[in-house]
């Protein structure tokens, strides 16, 4: 998604975050997070591909909000979610913006396996 968005807005402006998800707690750990200087002042693309639990991503806008960002400024782009996680983060962050392709009850695990070629 990310090389998407850097061939059609060249000049923008790229943050990272890295989390992971313990297997058996589901809970999220940030293991890593940079992002420009001034982010508490712009709106934030969140990209997320495929939305499951939405617990990777609520994390994620936790670390955002400590970085100043408002949830009103967050716009999620994900691909696929389902319906909970749209819905746990909706809970959690009321006045995020999520925007996706498709919300269906099971995600779709083999799509990253597909788009990097490890299928």
């Amino acid at each position: 998604m990310e090389q998407g968005l850097r061939d059609c807005c060249r000049s923008i402006r790229i943050g990272k975050i890295l989390i992971q998800s313990d297997e058996e707690t589901q809970k999220a750990k940030v293991y890593y997070a940079k992002f420009p200087p001034d982010v508490y002042r712009r709106k934030v693309l969140l990209m997320y591909p495929i939305l499951s639990t939405g617990n990777t991503v609520i994390e994620a806008v936790r670390v955002l909000i400590e970085h100043g960002v408002q949830p009103k400024h967050i716009i999620l782009l994900s691909l696929f979610s389902t319906p909970h996680g749209a819905k746990s983060i909706i809970q959690e962050f009321p006045d995020i913006t999520i925007l996706t392709t498709e919300v269906h009850p099971v995600a779709p695990t083999h799509f990253g396996q597909r788009y990097f070629g490890t299928d």
